[in-house]
This record gives structure tokens, C-alpha cells and sequence, in this order.
């Protein structure tokens, strides 16, 4: 007889399965096998909260096999993921294969390696209730929501709506953020910059005013700007002093959750989803040509900043032997975590720090490589020593205008020989070595130049912000970000404009009435201090059943005063006006959000009921036929590029078309990649691409 060992997916059961060998059997339940029922709440209300778990439709063929494997075998261990949700999948297995849930038989795996699998061995324990509890009360917390909110949203709104703890709240954040933006009202104001060289360099460098007689420079129209650059104009720029000095800055600690889904964001482009797809199949485990099934990073649903001793080390020597002693910090880095980090688990972190991108890049997929080749450098440069900077700050005066120049020069490059974080904005400030410069200098004016600004209202949420903003502010947890996003998604309360995230029409209706009667399930402070509530139920500090009781004794009552309140009302979604004609009856057409997104509707409805697609046009032409080239979405909602005389010209690219034209044979160009891609012409004839 074998012992059965159950995980969630066939690739990890495949790389269990090789270090386990022999006397083992890896099967994978394919992720959860019960749940609430889909068709009812699915909680008893009034008996603890008890939830009515039914196996899962079209999980049968698995249910079945488990049980008759689960029968033959002398043992069973349950390594599903080292998490909540890994963990209330651990229990409900137990529960269906009757097993004792005071043996010792859940094993947990932080990284899938013969050294993770073989410790997660040598260490199995009992299924920790209060994990299976505080996932338990975050299922029924969102189905209560969902359940007896959602009705409501349908009777007030439009039928198909959906509200959620954690979504409701992502939602009023993007649409606070759209009402900032328009109640944003510009200030003008101007800057003074002159450039200008050094006795003894003619090396142009800048210097921007900061003070007028003593006190801050502030200039808010072009008379004034015109004013001090008249006094100035003659006037001799003298250095009055000139500070030196050597700063260093600190990596940035390796990913956690969060923050790896904003550094795919803003580096790739990647959406969150994308971003754990591909590091869920890293953490798995890849098939190396040498080495076989390999997981080749840690669990990457974290809030933790620990690294092992052995992971430092491993960093220590490729650092040691690929850039030298002066690379390595004194010590090996250790980075703090947030108070309010669970710490179950290390950081998101290569198994095998020494196994390079390079060595394993053809064994990858493109998004599995490029997310490997992130995760790899941000760990490696996180143990690298400083970067150090000589920093030159000179003070400038003019009659009783005070300009400064700054610049600094690289020292040593440290940790940014390898690795960089990226920055969600980019800074104005030059950093640009300055030339010699020594008290009393008198120097030579090249330029001076009164430059107009506005302030800018706040930035629109990207997927990075946005979920740095959740992150920030305690709403949701690791494996929450990217289901979160998705969903507000798809259930078109925002949508995607380029990188950032705008709301709907249907997104801030329904956040205008969540607010006005719902204000604590959308309220960010509410959220997080549910969340809190929850961490303390899988500490074991808090009863599950009475947060529940506590949670929904309140909301009942509200739901039942926003029902009062709004008796016999309606809610409407303003329609978006286009200049699009009706072809039937000459009205204008306007936006509608139907169930399978946005579509052109004629404004007479319902006298008129002619409906269109949403046709987005590029500015290139068909390589084929002339025509013009239009967006397109596939069945999966990824964007591509096709032909608008479709179905009679059958082009289609998903490389974006750009307004230059072929310098070959002047048809539209196609931007292929990302930043290191490149320009093509899909004319079939020509064959002309060049590096963007």
C-alpha cells in the first residue's frame, strides 16, 4: 500500500510526486471540492451562522476517485497551499474522507523543492481550526453581503448587479478619486530657471529660484515672473555656498504579494491576475531539461518580509562570486515587516538563488521568464550592498533671489547594477553631475527663462496604485488583490483606460447609493478593521461566530432602513450621448451597459430598438485591403487588432498599430513588444522591421 498525498493542481502533484518517489502517490483535488450552494445563501442565519457546504458540480470524477484512492492507501496527508484557503481546502477534504482531524496529517510546502518537500515531510501537524474558521467567516461574510445586498442593488438599479466587502470599497476609492478630478480647479504658477557655467567649466548647468528676499519664491502670474526677471536680468550670480556630501540608498526588500503585482504592473504591464497566474505555475514547478520538475519560487500569497539564513547565504556566494566583495553588505539584509503581516510565510524569493533567468529562460514561458527574471534580481539586489552617491547642493545668489543647483554623481553602484525599483511617477528633478563650483564664484548667465505651470489634479488608479492604496490601508489580503480587481472588472463598475482605472456610469451610481445607505460596507476604515477581525480569528484571539453576529446584526438593520428609505424608488444610469446616427429612425445613439459589456443603443428607445457594437478605430489601414484597422476583443476579452471589412478581409495582429508608415512601402506600422520590441510592416510582401 502507498500513502496518498493530496494538493490542489496537477503540475505541483507532478513535482511532489519526483521528489517523493516511490511508496507515494501525488493526486490533485483540483482545487476546492465543496462550497456554499450557488443557488441560495447557503447560511443558516439564525443557528451560528452553520454553512451548508454541497460538493461541488462537476468535481464528481474527482470525489470519486479521491475516495477509492484514498481507501487503497495506508496513509493520507493533505498538502494543499500554505494558507487560509489552502487550509479550509485541507479540512473539507478530511471531512469528505472521514479522516481524523486530530492526527497529524496536514503538511505544508513554502517551496517546492526537494528541501521544502522533504522538511514539509518531517513536520506534518494537525489542521489548524482557526485558520479553517477565519476563512470560513471571510466565505460567509461575503455571501451575506453578496446575497442580501445584491438583491437590492437589482431592484433599485439593474437586475445582474453584485456588491462585496472588498470590492465595494475598491470601487468607491476609483470613484472618489474620478470626483477629486473633476472638482480639481488649476492653479496657475511660474518658476524661474537660469543656466548658466562655472569659471572654471563651460559646462551649462541649471539653478531654479527658491526664495525672494528671504522667504519662499511664490509666482502666480507671468507680470510677476516678468518682474523678477527684470531685477534680475543684470544682476551678478554669485555662488554663496556649495554643500558636499556622500549619501547611500538601500535596496528594496523582495516581493510580497502586493508588491510584486505593482512592479509587473508598472515595469510589464502585466494585470494582477496575469502576474499570479504565472508565478502560481513558477511555484509549482517547471520541467528543467537537468533537473526535472522544479519549483523555482517560494509561495507567492505573502505579506512577509523574512528570508531563511540558507536563502542569504545562497545570495552571499553568487554575489560574492559574480560581482565581488565590495558588493556584499557587512552583514547579511534583513527587512521588517508591517504590524499587521499574518508572517506565515518568507518572502516571494528564488528556491535556487545560484539558477540564474538566463539558465532557465528556454524552459519558461515569456510571462513565467519575465516574472522569474523580476523575482530574481529584486531578491539578489535586496542583498547587495548600497548604492553611494557624492551629492552637490550650491546656494546661488543673485541681488536677493536665492537659486539652487543640485546634482549628484554615482560613487558606487552597488545593488542598481543589478536592480532598480520602478517609481509610479517619474521626478522632475535633474540628476545631472554639477561642474567645480567654489564659494564666491561669480558665474556667467546663459539663460534665464520664466516657465508657466498648472498644478495637476490627482492621477487617475492604476492596477499598482490601487492595490498599493488597498494594501496600505488594511482592505484585503494577499490572495484577495487580484480577484478584486478582476471582479470590478467584469462586472463593469470600472474600466481600463490605458493604464488606469476610471469608473463607470454604473460604477458611480451604485457607489452614490452604497454611500448613502450603506455607508460602513464601503467605508475603507470599516473594511480593514473587518480584516483585523479576521486575522484574530486565525490567531485564535476571537470567536468566528460572534464577528459574524456582531457584523450581522448591524447590517440588517440597515438593509432594512435602505429598503424603508427607498421604497417604491429608482436609480438611473445615465446613458453616455455619442454623435453616432441611428441608421433606422436618425436619433442619436447612446452608450448602454449591457450584460456582456458596452454597446451602442438609439436614444428613442423604445420606440427604436436598434442596437450596435462599439466599433474603437485605430489611426493605421489594413496592410491588405486599405481599410481601416479597429479594436477587437477576444472571447477571453484580450484586446487584438483586425480589419473593419471583416469578414470579407480576414487581417488581424495583436502587435498595435502606430501612426508612422513604413519607410519600404508606406503602409502602417505595428509596434511588436514592449519597450525592447520593435516596429514592424505586416504587409506579407515587404518585411521591414527595425527596434523601437
Amino acid at each position: 500500500m502507498s500513502q496518498l498525498v493530496i494538493v490542489e493542481s496537477p503540475a505541483k502533484a507532478k513535482t511532489i510526486q519526483k521528489y517523493l518517489g516511490s511508496g507515494f502517490e501525488v493526486v490533485a483535488s483540483m482545487g476546492h471540492i465543496r462550497d456554499l450552494p450557488k443557488s441560495k445563501l447557503g447560511v443558516d442565519l439564525d443557528h451560528d451562522f452553520a454553512p451548508i457546504y454541497m460538493e461541488m458540480k462537476g468535481k464528481e470524477d474527482v470525489i470519486r476517485d479521491l475516495k477509492k484512492r484514498a481507501k487503497k492507501s495506508e496513509r493520507i496527508w493533505l498538502a494543499t497551499d500554505p494558507d487560509r484557503e489552502g487550509e479550509a481546502i485541507s479540512w473539507h477534504l478530511a471531512q469528505l474522507l472521514s479522516m481524523n482531524l486530530e492526527e497529524n496529517n496536514r503538511v505544508e510546502f513554502n517551496e517546492i523543492t526537494k528541501t521544502g518537500v522533504q522538511n514539509g515531510m518531517a513536520n506534518p501537524h494537525k489542521i489548524d481550526l482557526d485558520l479553517v474558521n477565519a476563512q470560513q467567516a471571510r466565505r460567509i461574510l461575503d455571501r451575506i453581503v453578496g446575497y442580501q445586498l445584491s438583491p437590492f442593488l437589482w431592484k433599485k438599479i439593474r437586475r445582474g448587479l453584485s456588491a462585496g466587502r472588498v470590492q465595494s470599497v475598491a470601487v468607491r476609492l476609483v470613484v472618489d478619486r474620478e470626483n477629486e478630478i473633476r472638482a480639481f480647479i488649476p492653479r496657475e504658477y511660474w518658476t524661474i530657471d537660469a543656466k548658466m557655467t562655472a569659471p572654471s567649466s563651460r559646462k551649462v548647468f541649471a539653478a531654479r529660484l527658491l526664495e525672494i528676499g528671504g522667504k519662499k519664491a511664490e509666482i502666480a502670474t507671468k507680470q510677476e515672473a516678468d518682474a523678477v526677471l527684470a531685477k534680475i536680468e543684470h544682476a551678478q550670480f554669485t555662488v554663496q555656498s556649495v554643500k558636499k556630501r556622500v549619501t547611500s540608498r538601500q535596496p528594496a526588500p523582495p516581493f510580497i504579494t502586493s508588491t510584486l503585482q505593482q512592479e509587473a504592473s508598472r515595469r510589464m504591464g502585466f494585470q494582477s491576475r496575469r502576474t499570479m497566474k504565472a508565478a502560481q505555475e513558477l511555484y509549482e514547478g517547471v520541467e528543467l531539461p537537468t533537473m526535472g520538475a522544479v519549483g523555482l519560487i517560494t509561495y507567492m500569497r505573502t505579506d512577509s518580509l523574512r528570508i531563511s539564513d540558507e536563502a542569504k547565504a545562497a545570495a552571499a556566494d553568487y554575489i560574492l562570486n559574480t560581482y565581488g566583495k565590495s558588493y556584499l553588505p557587512s552583514s547579511p539584509r534583513s527587512f521588517k515587516s508591517k504590524k499587521n503581516a499574518q508572517d506565515a510565510h518568507e518572502a516571494i524569493r528564488p528556491t535556487m538563488p545560484s539558477l540564474t533567468p538566463d539558465q532557465v529562460k528556454n524552459s519558461l514561458t515569456t510571462d513565467q521568464y519575465k516574472l522569474y527574471k523580476l523575482i530574481w534580481e529584486r531578491f539578489i539586489a535586496s542583498q547587495m550592498a548600497n548604492c553611494s552617491l557624492d551629492t552637490v547642493s550650491a546656494d546661488i545668489m543673485a541681488e536677493d533671489c536665492l537659486f539652487r543647483a543640485s546634482g549628484f554623481r554615482v560613487k558606487f553602484d552597488g545593488f542598481t547594477k543589478l536592480y532598480e525599483e520602478a517609481k509610479d511617477t517619474v521626478s522632475e528633478e535633474e540628476n545631472k553631475e554639477l561642474p567645480p563650483l567654489e564659494q564666491g564664484d561669480v558665474l556667467k548667465v546663459k539663460a534665464l527663462d520664466g516657465n508657466q505651470h498648472f498644478t495637476q489634479p490627482p492621477s487617475r488608479y492604476t492596477e499598482a496604485t490601487l492595490i498599493k492604496t488597498l494594501e496600505e490601508n488594511g482592505i484585503g489580503r494577499p490572495s484577495t488583490y487580484a480577484p478584486t480587481i478582476s471582479t470590478i472588472l467584469s462586472r463593469m463598475y470600472v474600466e481600463r483606460d490605458g493604464k488606469q482605472l476610471r469608473p463607470t456610469s454604473l460604477g458611480e451610481v451604485t457607489t452614490e447609493l452604497m454611500k448613502s445607505h450603506f455607508k460602513r460596507i464601503v467605508d475603507s476604515k470599516f473594511t480593514a478593521a473587518m480584516e483585523q477581525d479576521l486575522d484574530d480569528v486565525e490567531r485564535g484571539e476571537k470567536d468566528w461566530v460572534e464577528s459574524l453576529r456582531l457584523f450581522y446584526e448591524d447590517f440588517a438593520k440597515t438593509l432594512h432602513a435602505a429598503e424603508h428609505a427607498m421604497d417604491g424608488k429608482r436609480m438611473r444610469v445615465p446613458d453616455e450621448e455619442t454623435d453616432e446616427i441611428c441608421d433606422l429612425c436618425g436619433k442619436k445613439m447612446v452608450v448602454k451597459i449591457g450584460r456582456f459589456g458596452k454597446f451602442l443603443a438609439c436614444s428613442g428607445f423604445p420606440e427604436c430598438r436598434n442596437t450596435k457594437k462599439i466599433v474603437q478605430a485605430t489611426k493605421g489601414l489594413c496592410p491588405l485591403c486599405g481599410q481601416k484597422i479597429v479594436l477587437k476583443k477576444s472571447k477571453k476579452g484580450r484586446s487584438f487588432y483586425g480589419c473593419e471589412n471583416y469578414p470579407n478581409c480576414n487581417f488581424m495582429t495583436w502587435s498595435t498599430p502606430v501612426e508612422e508608415r513604413c519607410p519600404k512601402c508606406g503602409n502602417t506600422l505595428f509596434k511588436k513588444g514592449g519597450r525592447t520590441g520593435k516596429f514592424v510592416c505586416e504587409k506579407p510582401e515587404c518585411g521591414y522591421e527595425r527596434p523601437i
